[in-house]
């Protein structure tokens, strides 16, 4: 556990140490009285000037512990008093459940039925019956990665949103697979097999509403999964956590 009593933005930010905590994602956590939350409020803005914005100071199951929900959605907990600001995960040793990490999953989720599957390619292997969203940038070696791996998943439907964000070589990448006659090929062709996708121009509008989609959304890497009942996973992971992923219902 790590406790500040006083926050320097930029390292204390960067470093994530794990200590235990968070609220199951079914559970709602209670918000404060008015008069203790305006006190942390006020004893933080003071003591700390730079502190992001606090969206809510929420109860935690633990005494004197409570969560302070910044901008960005970041999970920060503090004292009654605000002399302390903690930082890491809060972790339920009876359930072995990462509290603060199902808290920060609920909080980043994005309804399935929201996606514009418009302005994605769609892959179906099998029966497709099993669903998965994926934000991919062409350039992005993970994404290569995480693809070979995804090839060994059945019965899947994928809607792929390309979300070229490492450059103009990316938006022209994308572009070209958009506009291919046929996209999944072009995408499959490109990051499984290195074979570049060849020179082709339509209506690649939809590439810069993903984009706006992304960040309104506040996805910031590639690969990043969408499962159907709202979680993200950032990163390339392997096939046993998909098939856990896609598992999942909505």
């Amino acid at each position: 556990m790590m406790i500040f009593s006083s926050f320097q933005r930029g390292a204390a930010l960067a470093q994530r140490v794990s200590f235990g905590a968070m609220l199951l994602a079914c559970m709602a956590i209670p918000s404060l009285a008015g008069a203790q939350e305006a006190a942390i409020r006020k004893t933080l803005k003071e003591r700390i000037p730079d502190l992001p914005k606090i969206q809510s100071v929420n109860k935690t199951p633990i005494n004197g512990l409570y969560e302070l929900l910044l901008e960005d959605n970041e999970i920060y907990y503090t004292d009654a008093n605000g002399h302390y600001l903690v930082q890491g995960s809060l972790i339920d040793t009876r359930t072995k459940r990462n509290l603060t990490e199902e808290r920060s999953d609920k909080l980043n989720a994005i309804a399935f039925s929201s996606l514009p599957l418009k302005d994605a390619i769609t892959i179906v292997r099998g029966n497709g019956q099993r669903k998965l969203a994926v934000f991919e940038d062409p350039n992005c070696g993970y994404c290569k990665r995480f693809e070979r791996d995804l090839q060994k998943v059945d019965n899947i439907t994928v809607y792929l949103f390309l979300y070229p964000i490492l450059g103009t070589d990316s938006m022209d990448k994308s572009r070209h697979i958009w506009c291919a006659k046929d996209q999944p090929k072009a995408w499959l062709d490109y990051m499984t097999r290195d074979t570049a996708p060849a020179v082709a121009n339509c209506d690649s509008s939809a590439l810069t509403r993903n984009v706006e989609f992304g960040r309104k959304h506040k996805i910031t890497g590639t690969p990043t999964l969408l499962a159907q009942d709202g979680r993200r996973v950032p990163g390339a992971i392997p096939v046993a956590q998909i098939e856990q992923l896609i598992a999942a219902k909505p």
